[in-house]
């Protein structure tokens, strides 16, 4: 089916997604940077050509439990508000038999979360509350690091002698601006120790609480095993391991502690519990596991080099079509928090860079007017690092064109890592990031560049039949 390219309407997108899929029992609505994911009863009856035919998506991705509807950033926030629209104004669909004897019929709520629970996995679970722990960090991941990118480049364009004799980050100005940049470096742990509370079911403000007492001054005048315990120690593995305890904890205590004494009994013994718990055991233990990720970063970049790049950015894409790529967040995270940046973010940036020297090589040679329609629409957010729609929409389609972007893409990680450019924040990909590079702006421009060259010649080489797009 040919899809004609009019005007972005999310209205009409929603709509039209809507006649398609509402009649096969929509349990649960959700949506990602690029993504609407619709999870369904009966999937398997929804005809996805016909989704894939709407003007506005990029792609559908046809999961066991859901359908991701690809948009693109921005506009599926607004395709989702019409879609919710249309979800309050009509009953959820009839449940499948099974769960009707287990579920009153009007709850709504208690249906979509049996049936979540029916398509997931305890992993899978996992992985999704860990990167829920750090989703809500990344605005000022981004914005922290921006300006310490800013710092970076003025340091380094602004002469000492026009600035009475020092350079631009000793002035006051550039300190308060590395202060502001640092802000969440400094309070990674205690927002991290929050968020893990929430995320797995205790009471933030405690999370957050264990996180300071893992990195408050005076813990170095506590003895540990013979060992001066040291402030910090164990990062963010630490603060996740107390915290995900405390939640549990928590949980437990309250099954069987009387309402009446709630309020008093329960945070105190989830604090004490958790404390001793925390600074005897979990956090020794957090220390050797950050040790091990921090070095075994190191070593495999050091020693590794462009072999370890090339492998980490050649795989990347098909860990993010697994869902693993999430587990990569709170290393990052971690590495930011024990170096300063994060060695691995710049070599799995060039996958995506990859990507897009495929889908240009794709627009050159295809004759196929939804193709070109898909790229189009995709490519300038795949230079600003959203992969999404080129992945989903033109080159894992096409198959051998996906295969040439991981070439591309390793290509360009392999020249990352040879010069061990580290990013001081997370969040963003592609061309943006190069304001977070400490360490070299440039070359991580040229390694972009080598991403794009040598995912478009890959592409060119091996060829595609854009036939299966139609």
């Amino acid at each position: 089916m040919e899809k004609q390219t009019i005007a972005f309407n999310p209205e009409l997108i929603a709509k039209q997604v809507w006649d398609l899929v509402s009649p096969h029992g929509i349990t649960a609505v959700e949506i990602c940077m690029t993504r609407l994911r619709i999870t369904l009863q009966h999937k398997e009856l929804v005809d996805i050509s016909k989704v894939k035919a709407i003007s506005g998506v990029l792609g559908v991705v046809d999961t066991p439990d859901q359908l991701q509807i690809i948009i693109g950033p921005g506009k599926v926030n607004q395709v989702n508000e019409k879609f919710q629209a249309l979800l309050n104004a009509v009953p959820i669909a009839t449940p499948d038999v099974a769960l009707v004897s287990e579920t009153k019929a009007n709850d709504a709520s208690s249906l979509k979360e049996k049936l979540k629970q029916k398509n997931s996995t305890p992993f899978k679970n996992f992985l999704k509350k860990l990167a829920n722990i750090f989703i809500p960090m990344i605005p000022a991941f981004i914005g922290c690091g921006l300006v310490l990118g800013i710092v970076n480049i003025l340091t380094k364009s602004l002469s000492p002698e026009t600035l009475g004799g020092m350079p631009f980050d000793q002035t006051t100005v550039g300190a308060i601006l590395k202060l502001i940049g640092g802000g969440i470096t400094f309070g990674l742990a205690l927002f991290a120790g929050l968020n893990t509370s929430k995320e797995f079911g205790g009471t933030p403000i405690l999370g957050g609480v264990l996180a300071a007492v893992l990195t408050m001054p005076g813990l170095s005048a506590i003895t540990v095993f013979g060992e001066q315990a040291t402030p910090g120690r164990g990062g963010i593995i630490a603060v996740l391991f107390v915290a995900i305890f405390a939640a549990w904890l928590e949980k437990q205590l309250r099954k069987v502690i009387p309402v009446a004494l709630d309020l008093f009994v329960t945070p105190t013994l989830v604090l004490l519990v958790s404390g001793f718990l925390a600074i005897f055991i979990l956090q020794p233990i957090g220390g050797v596991i950050s040790d091990a990720i921090t070095n075994g970063s190191k070593l495999a970049v050091d020693h590794g080099g462009p072999v370890v790049g090339f492998i980490l950015s050649a795989a990347f894409l098909p860990l993010v079509m697994t869902g693993l790529h999430q587990g990569l967040t709170p290393i990052h995270a971690e590495l930011i928090k024990t170096t300063g940046s994060t060695v691995l973010l710049p070599i799995l940036a060039m996958a995506g860079a990859g990507q897009v020297g495929a889908a240009l090589a794709v627009w050159l040679k295809t004759k196929n007017q939804k193709l070109i329609h898909i790229i189009k629409s995709g490519i300038v957010v795949g230079f600003l690092g959203v992969g999404e729609p080129l992945i989903y929409g033109v080159t894992l389609p096409l198959f051998r064109p996906f295969l040439a972007a991981c070439v591309g893409g390793g290509l360009g990680g392999a020249f990352v890592a040879t010069f061990k450019l580290g990013a001081t924040g997370i969040g963003i990909s592609g061309l943006p990031l190069t304001l977070l590079i400490h360490n070299g702006m440039l070359l991580y421009l040229l390694g972009i560049l080598i991403a794009y060259v040598g995912g478009f010649i890959a592409t060119l080489i091996i060829g595609f039949d854009d036939s299966v797009i139609e």
